[in-house]
This record gives structure tokens, sequence and C-alpha cells, in this order.
């Protein structure tokens, strides 16, 4: 079989910051998939995964909750690899206009002290599997990288 694209991106190569990952057609309208990649890949250790949830559940409401972005936004989730989320939006955005706007959730989500959002066994899967304190710190850590130099480009191998 032969690889999917995301399979033949140069992992020890990647930085923290913001990708596009692959831009597609759907009936003649584009969906861009953003890689927000939080950490070095195979160095560094990856996220916590009951912090991971708890920023999927706050920047996902943040998101979806943002008068200018709500409606072009199809995904937000976590990678597999626990190193990053994947944003799915409808249209084709600079980077660098998405590096900002993940500027914002991720100082909401640093900031953020209320009840997490849908965190109850009727909204969520695995309700008990969240930790604000690992989420708001690597929220904090990431908006910070964003600042400095939030877009690169996928190095292939």
């Amino acid at each position: 079989m032969d690889l999917i694209p995301s399979f033949t991106v140069d992992h020890s190569k990647l930085l923290p910051g913001v990708y596009v990952s692959r831009i597609d057609d759907v009936n003649g309208n584009k969906v861009t998939t953003y890689d927000i990649r939080m950490k070095k890949p195979n160095i560094e250790p990856c996220l916590n995964l009951a912090g991971a949830h708890t920023i999927e559940h706050i920047v996902a409401t943040y998101l979806r909750n943002n008068e200018e972005w709500k409606d072009k936004i199809i995904y937000w989730g976590p990678m597999g690899c626990l190193t990053g989320f994947y944003l799915i939006m409808k249209g084709q955005y600079d980077c660098k206009v998405v590096g900002d706007l993940m500027i914002k959730a991720f100082e909401y989500t640093a900031n953020f002290t209320d009840k997490i959002p849908g965190t109850d066994e009727k909204n969520c899967g695995n309700y008990l599997l969240h930790n604000l304190n690992f989420a708001r710190y690597e929220a904090k850590e990431y908006a910070e990288i964003l600042k400095t130099n939030p877009c690169y480009e996928y190095p292939v191998s």
C-alpha cells in the first residue's frame, strides 16, 4: 500500500507551529486542514492525555463561539500521536491568519478558570479524563511559541 501524504512528512524536522497540511476541493469549495503542531515529534514528550482532552474542549468551544470564525470551522481535534491538533476549515487562509487565531485561542485556554465546557457524563465520552492545569500550562507555552514564528512549510521525506 502507498503511504498517505501525511506519512511522507519528515517528522524529524517538524517544529512547533502551524502548517498547511492539505487543501481539498469539495464540490468547488476549498477545505483546508491545518496542522497545529505543539511538540517536536519524537523529541519532546507528547501532550498529557487529560490535558490534551481539556485543550480540545476549550479550544473547540472558543472557535465555535467566535463570531468571525465559527461558520468556517469544520473540525478541531487531537492528533493520534498527541503532538498537536488538526483544524479543518472552510476556505483557504494564510498561515499567519490561522496562527493569529491560534494565539488567541491558546491564550484564552491559558487563562481559562471556569468549568471546562462539556465535561459531564451526558456531554463527553470520557468526562473524567480532563486536567485544566496541564491544559493551561501547555496552552501558555504554545501561545508564546506562536508569537515568535507561527508558520512553516512541511518538510517532505
